[in-house]
């Protein structure tokens, strides 16, 4: 399955989806994985958190009009809810699903 096929499969789900644009290369995204990592565990039952790597799919990155990273998008029925860049606190991001949720 391809990144994108991932992507739509999940946005085609009910529960909200959040994206994280990263790149290997970006200390900022370095500095979110264990807190991303964690925030997949904490919310599994409320929602979807796919990790993209921009490099590797800038057709995906143009899709959104991504331009910077860490980029965070959260989808609710399919539809964009919320944007945000830079690092994240866990509690900021567990706080946005739970708005959505």
């Amino acid at each position: 399955m391809t990144v994108a096929e991932e992507l739509q499969n999940a946005l085609n789900g009910a529960k909200p989806v959040l994206v994280e644009f990263y790149a290997d290369w970006c200390p900022h995204c370095k500095a979110m994985m264990p807190i991303v990592a964690e925030l997949k565990k904490e919310t599994a039952d409320k929602a979807v958190v796919v990790q993209i790597e921009g490099d590797e799919n800038a057709d995906i990155m143009n899709k959104y009009h991504v331009r910077s990273y860490p980029t965070w998008i959260l989808f609710k029925d399919g539809q964009e809810a919320w944007r945000d860049s830079g690092e994240k606190p866990l509690s900021e991001l567990k706080d946005m699903i739970n708005r959505f949720a």
